[in-house]
């Protein structure tokens, strides 16, 4: 209200100049100072992360002749990531993100170029495994990125959940659009294209991200004293959730690309990843927000939908139909899992709890791809979509671990 003349009247809320209503919440974040400048260098940075894997088996296999070979070694670089993530997320909460960030980039695009020469050149097997390793030390850049928002919107959690969804929506736009990326430049320019393409945007993006020093959390003197978060109650069963959702999608991705047996597979999963990215977008507008296991309960449940349309239909089709319809669960579940391990991480160890969780993921990932292709080889591709389907339903019972243990621990204060 406001006086007009000795009168008081009703007046329209304060709204943006030149605006006809306030902005929504997406816009809200991206006003604040800042945040599309280390949004912009963290997405070039992330679009890579689609690329490397299917760049390497292209370029492995086209020069090798071997699909066996290729995945071996990608295999290593997942087992290789997954040991040594977490001690570069320990390094960045200790350090600070652009001390430890570009260097950390520097190393993994030298593996990279590394893996390159050898595959170009002719030398032995074991220098791929020993060069594909070596890309373990590529910082966990969308964690990177949920640590400033959660810096930056420490005392807003409507606009946290919001910046989470972006972000999830934001991994699945990049591993939408960076396999695609990849073998386009592989089939249009040559098999070193994409893994080319990948380490220059990857190491351009962090060096634009770390550059944006007024948004980068500060050093907590907590990163080096503190707790591991592995020590937090509940944690260990948060990354047992995130293992068998990995789970989920390494399988599915295995299971559709021999189900569709054709280049189709790529734009199969493709409208997978667009579903999550649109459910993503509009979980970040709604103004409550679901308990983990009821999204995994609908994630379980939908994830059925492929199986049921592979093994009645038989058609691609209805397939690609149901793996859009089921992947619209996925984003809210990994939106509202990071934000419950950001909520049990100890202070000032943000990145690694992250990064602990996406190390969850990628072996979950690596698990669910040999399950499902074992799957494949031994019942067929159609039944191969029981395997996701069964992972998410052990992701849903295994979320029931936390409320458990914090029952269990409730008790066992007030007695």
């Amino acid at each position: 209200m406001t006086t007009s003349g000795g009168t008081l009247v009703l007046a329209p809320a304060h709204q943006e100049p030149g605006s006809g209503r306030p902005p929504g919440p997406y816009a809200r974040l991206f006003q604040i100072p800042g945040a599309r400048a280390f949004t912009a260098g963290n997405l070039i940075a992330r679009l890579p992360m689609g690329m490397f894997s299917v760049s390497a088996v292209i370029m492995i296999a086209g020069q090798r002749g071997s699909y066996a070979l290729a995945g071996a070694v990608t295999a290593t670089g997942l087992a290789a990531t997954a040991v040594v993530a977490p001690w570069t997320a320990r390094l960045v909460d200790r350090y600070g993100q652009a001390r430890v960030a570009v260097p950390a980039t520097v190393l993994a695009v030298l593996g990279s170029l590394a893996l390159l020469l050898c595959v170009r050149h002719g030398a032995p097997d074991w220098t791929l495994f020993a060069a594909y390793a070596a890309t373990a030390t590529t910082p966990n850049t969308g964690g990177m990125s949920r640590a400033r928002w959660a810096h930056l919107l420490k005392d807003d959690p409507a606009a946290r959940h919001t910046a989470n969804s972006f972000e999830q929506a934001a991994d699945e736009l990049c591993f939408m659009l960076g396999p695609v990326l990849a073998a386009v430049l592989c089939a249009a320019l040559f098999p070193e294209a994409g893994t080319l393409a990948g380490a220059a945007l990857l190491l351009t993006g962090v060096l634009l991200f770390a550059a944006q020093r007024s948004t980068e959390p500060p050093v907590s003197s907590r990163a080096s004293r503190g707790r591991s978060p592995l020590r937090t109650p509940t944690m260990a069963a948060m990354l047992a959730v995130f293992l068998a959702t990995g789970a989920v999608f390494g399988s599915m991705e295995v299971v559709t690309i021999a189900y569709a047996d054709g280049p189709e597979a790529g734009v199969v999963l493709a409208l997978q990843a667009a579903g999550s990215c649109l459910a993503g977008l509009a979980y970040g507008r709604a103004h409550r927000t679901a308990r983990l296991r009821t999204c995994l309960a609908a994630m379980t449940a939908l994830m059925t939908l492929p199986l049921l349309a592979a093994t009645t239909t038989g058609s691609l089709l209805a397939v690609a139909g149901a793996l859009l319809v089921a992947g619209m669960a996925t984003a809210p579940t990994m939106v509202t899992g990071m934000t419950t391990i950001q909520r049990l991480t100890p202070e000032g160890r943000l990145n690694e709890g992250m990064t602990l969780a996406v190390t969850a993921l990628l072996g979950g990932i690596a698990a669910g791809s040999a399950t499902g292709g074992w799957t494949v080889e031994h019942a067929g591709p159609a039944l191969g979509y029981t395997i996701p389907a069964a992972a998410a339903g052990l992701a849903l019972l295994l979320s029931l671990v936390p409320a458990r243990v914090g029952a269990g621990m409730t008790k066992a204060r007030l007695s």
